[in-house]
C-alpha cells in the first residue's frame, strides 16, 4: 500500500499559508483501495452548494488514488458509530457548472489550473446549501437539549477531482461556515465505492452514474439538479414522494403494466399488507427517530408525504404501511395525480425526493430544491 502526502507543500504554498495543514499518517482500506494520507486542515475556508442541470458526465475512471482531508477543527467532533452520515458531492454543494463544463471540454489539467487561479474566490451556493445549513441547525438544537448527544448529522464531501485542485472547495466550505467533517478527493474514482465504508445514510450528487451506482448498492441516493430555489428558514423540512421513493415500486409496476383500474383493485386486495420499502425509507425513519428527541412544540424537523396516490382508493394502504413501520409523518398529501408544485411552494421544503421527472420539473418551476431518485438503474 502506497502512502503519500498528497501535495502538502503545494497546498500550503497555494493557500499563502492561510491553511494550516497538519499532516497525519492515515492508512486505511476502502473496498480494497488505498487511502494514502489524511490531511487535517485547521483553517479551511468555506464552502457552497451547487448543482448542474445540463450535463451529468462525471469523468469517472477505475483505480484512482484517494486523498482524505479530515477537518479536526470542528467544534463538535462526531462519533462515527452514532452519527448519521450524509455524503454530498462538491458539484452538489456548490454551483460549479462553469467549472464542470471547463473540465468536460478542456480536460482535467485546465480545470485544475482554473481552480488554483481562483482558489481565493468562494464558489457560489448550490441547491443543497440550505439543506446542509438546516441540518447544522438541527445538530445545534440537539446539542442545546443534550450536550452529550451522539446521534448527530455528520456531513462528508466527495469530489471526483484531486486535493491539489480542491483547495478552492475547502476554502469555500470555511467561508460559509459549513461543518464538513471529511473531504474525500477521489481522483476520478466512483464515489459509490466509498459510501458503505463511511456508513452513509444519504448520498446527494450531481453525477447520475454515481447516484445509480449508490442505489444499486442499496444506499439512499438522489440526483441534484442546478436551479434557483427558495426554502423555509426556521425548520428542516423534508418532503418525500410515495411509490418508488418512500415505498417500493410494486404499485407503480402494476399501474404501468395493467392500468388504473387494476392497480386500485391491487391496492384494495392488499390493504392490510405493508408496501415494500423504498430507497428513502431508511432516511425517513432516521428523521422520525430524531423527531422523538424533541417535544412537539420544539421539534425542528418537519416531514411530509406528497404522493400522487388518491386518498380514497389508494391512500389507506399507504397510511397503514407508515403505521406498521412506526413512522410518523407530520403531514400527508394525496394528490390524486394533481401537480405537486403549488403545494410544495406552500410547504417550501429544503429538499423534495421524487422519482417522476414531471414532478421534479413541476417542483423546480416553483423554486423547490428537487432530488431525483432514478428507478431502474442499469
Amino acid at each position: 500500500m502506497e502512502v503519500r502526502e498528497a501535495g502538502t507543500e503545494n497546498l500550503r504554498q497555494r493557500t499563502k499559508m492561510r491553511l494550516s495543514v497538519d499532516v497525519q499518517m492515515l492508512v486505511s482500506k476502502l473496498h480494497g483501495s488505498s487511502i494514502g494520507i489524511s490531511l487535517s486542515a485547521s483553517l479551511l475556508k468555506g464552502m457552497k452548494l451547487l448543482y448542474l442541470h445540463s450535463r451529468f458526465d462525471c469523468g469517472l475512471k477505475m483505480g484512482g488514488k484517494v486523498e482524505v482531508i479530515l477537518n479536526t477543527q470542528l467544534k463538535q467532533q462526531k462519533d462515527p458509530k452514532e452519527a448519521i452520515t450524509i455524503a454530498i458531492s462538491a458539484r452538489a454543494l456548490f454551483d460549479m457548472e462553469e467549472e464542470h463544463e471547463l473540465f468536460l471540454s478542456e480536460g482535467r489539467e485546465t480545470f485544475e489550473t482554473f481552480q488554483l487561479t481562483n482558489e481565493d474566490v468562494p464558489l457560489k451556493e448550490g441547491i443543497v446549501y440550505p439543506f446542509i445549513k438546516a441540518v447544522q441547525m438541527v445538530n445545534a438544537r440537539l446539542l442545546a437539549r443534550n450536550p452529550e448527544e451522539k446521534q448527530l448529522f455528520e456531513i462528508i464531501l466527495l469530489s471526483t477531482h484531486s486535493a491539489e485542485g480542491g483547495v478552492r472547495i475547502i476554502n469555500s466550505v470555511n467561508y460559509y461556515g459549513l461543518e464538513i467533517s471529511k473531504f474525500c478527493f477521489l481522483n476520478g474514482s466512483d464515489p459509490s465505492k466509498y459510501l458503505h465504508s463511511n456508513n452513509v445514510k444519504l448520498f446527494l450528487s450531481a453525477c447520475e452514474s454515481a447516484v445509480c451506482n449508490a442505489l444499486k448498492k442499496d444506499i439512499p441516493a438522489a440526483l441534484m439538479l442546478h436551479q434557483q430555489y427558495q426554502t423555509a428558514q426556521e425548520h428542516l423540512k423534508v418532503a418525500f414522494d410515495g411509490d418508488s421513493v418512500l415505498f417500493s415500486d410494486e404499485t407503480d409496476v402494476v399501474f404501468k403494466e395493467k392500468g388504473l383500474d387494476a392497480v386500485i383493485k391491487y391496492e384494495k386486495d392488499r390493504e392490510h399488507v405493508p408496501i415494500g420499502e423504498g430507497p428513502l425509507k431508511e432516511f425517513a425513519m432516521i428523521l422520525g427517530e430524531m423527531k422523538k428527541k424533541f417535544s412537539p412544540e420544539n421539534d425542528p424537523i418537519n416531514t411530509y408525504l406528497v404522493t400522487a396516490r388518491s386518498g380514497n382508493d389508494m391512500g389507506i394502504r399507504a397510511i397503514k404501511t407508515l403505521r406498521n413501520w412506526g413512522l410518523k409523518i407530520d403531514e400527508a398529501f394525496f394528490m390524486a395525480g394533481s401537480p405537486k408544485g403549488p403545494l410544495l411552494s406552500h410547504i417550501q421544503p429544503h429538499i423534495f425526493f421524487d422519482d417522476n421527472a414531471r414532478n421534479i420539473k413541476g417542483a423546480r418551476a416553483y423554486g423547490i430544491p428537487s432530488a431525483f431518485v432514478p428507478s431502474g438503474c442499469e
